[in-house]
């Protein structure tokens, strides 16, 4: 028999329920209190919910879980559409019951605590480096509004700032001195904040035996490599290495009409976090490529040749995220010598020429 799908719409407080009876095809509304949400659910027979992947959704889909059902989490962005009339929470309900029913649209793995926390971690280190940048940032305003100009870049302008201050302190007043000084100590105590953030994050790295193998791949550190492994999990929410790095969007956008396809720069869909570890990673890969000899670096060295630095960083960057996809679905170690196809004598003659 099958079971019935309930679209439900979570907030802070209220919940709202769409549904139709798989028997009947009655159609359902409903809106609970935040507090009888579990206990609806509790009395259900197995059904399906389908909820956005949005605040707490993971949480609530561990709960439902728990009590037996089949629980499937949606991207907001693939949701918004089927939204037809005034939004509001029954039209959010109807809208993911009615994405619910499109098999095409991939779902968003169901994440444990441990990933989760992980992840917080990240959220809150990138919170931190957003706040270190802008208090340089108004540093430099300010005091360029007393004709003081600092270098570029965080490091050079803070060192510039300590080299010249004794000219500064003579330029600005005693009010501006004081605040100075207040600036550079909330900067001292933000560095000691992503400092201990970045201890936490390598500790976590030396726990997770996955996050250690990808670490063997070239560019990729401990942020990226704790990032990867608490959002990929096994992995198997991807069925191949090019979806995953599509679902990143890490692969060119294209448009068509008429049989006509063309195609752009890559869609930049999916999470800018892990893609901007991605995009590093190969940038730090590209330019270390010619101190090794793999099959890997050879093939970046050439494409580097033929198309650029910029494009070779994100081809690289799309070819990283198929690698550490399949280090973690299959279960094998990283080979930066790996054939996709038995190697032939043609094909080492080459490897030869490149990395001589």
């Amino acid at each position: 028999m099958d079971r019935t799908t309930y679209g439900l719409d979570i907030a802070k407080n209220v919940m709202q329920l769409h549904w139709v009876e798989a028997e009947t095809g009655e159609i359902g509304r409903k809106k609970l209190a935040r507090a009888k949400l579990s206990a609806h659910f509790a009395q259900l027979q197995p059904v399906r919910i389908v909820m956005e992947a949005c605040g707490s959704a993971h949480h609530w889909a561990r709960v439902f879980t728990g009590l037996g059902h089949e629980v499937e989490l949606l991207p907001a962005a693939q949701v918004r559409p089927f939204v037809r009339s005034n939004k509001d929470d029954a039209a959010d309900a109807r809208a993911i019951w009615l994405a619910a029913q499109q098999s095409d649209i991939r779902r968003v793995p169901q994440k444990s605590t441990e990933q989760q926390a992980v992840l917080a971690l990240h959220r809150t280190r990138s919170h931190w480096i957003s706040v270190r940048t802008a208090t340089v940032n108004e540093l430099r305003g300010l005091l360029y509004e007393f004709g003081v100009v600092l270098r570029g870049g965080r490091r050079a302008g803070l060192k510039a700032l300590g080299e010249q201050r004794a000219q500064i302190d003579e330029q600005v007043p005693q009010l501006m001195r004081s605040l100075v000084d207040g600036q550079l100590q909330t900067l001292s105590q933000v560095q000691q904040r992503i400092d201990q953030l970045e201890h936490e994050i390598a500790a976590v790295q030396k726990q997770l035996d996955k996050a250690s193998e990808l670490r063997r791949v070239p560019g990729i550190g401990v942020l990226g490599s704790t990032a990867l492994a608490a959002t990929l999990g096994d992995g198997k929410a991807w069925h191949s290495g090019r979806e995953f790095s599509a679902s990143l969007g890490l692969v060119p956008a294209h448009s068509g009409t008429g049989g006509k396809v063309r195609t752009g720069h890559i869609s930049k869909r999916g999470d800018p976090y892990l893609r901007t570890l991605l995009i590093q990673a190969a940038k730090s890969a590209v330019m270390t490529a010619h101190k090794r000899s793999d099959r890997l670096s050879c093939w970046v060295q050439q494409l580097k040749a033929r198309v650029g630095w910029q494009k070779a960083v994100v081809a690289l960057a799309n070819k990283h995220a198929r690698i550490l996809w399949a280090v973690l679905t299959r279960d094998t170690p990283f080979d930066p010598d790996h054939l996709p196809r038995p190697p032939t004598a043609r094909s080492g003659a080459s490897r030869a020429r490149c990395c001589a």
